[in-house]
């Protein structure tokens, strides 16, 4: 008796241990699919995705893929964000602390434009 009682609970705390594990990868890999919406690559003389729209407090990462280098850079306002001359694989990051549209462009390319709504 003392053993079906022993295999029971082992049972029970292994499939507990397990049901566990697999709600923490759903859990990982939704945090990293809304990190992924969070990036822009710039490649092709465009930004991708050309709108984005993310939480207030979101930081949003572009990342050079072109051949070519490129910057990103506040339509309204310069000073709101700007990037250095970005080079292939080269990163600019920033943080939308308030609510609104961000247009931006790059200044060597200015035909290539894009948008963060912040909501």
């Amino acid at each position: 008796m003392r053993r079906s009682v022993f295999i029971a609970g082992l049972a029970t705390l292994t499939l507990g241990t397990l049901g566990f594990g697999t709600g923490q990868k759903s859990y990982v890999a939704s945090a990293q699919e809304k990190m992924s919406t969070m990036e822009v690559k710039i490649d092709n003389f465009s930004f991708g995705p050309a709108t984005l729209t993310v939480p207030v407090g979101a930081t949003v990462t572009w990342t050079n893929r072109d051949d070519i280098p490129h910057t990103v850079v506040s339509t309204d306002d310069s000073k709101t964000f700007k990037s250095k001359v970005l080079d292939t694989d080269e990163k600019f990051s920033f943080t939308f602390s308030k609510v609104g549209t961000y247009p931006y462009f790059c200044s060597i390319h200015p035909k290539m434009t894009g948008k963060v709504i912040v909501q």
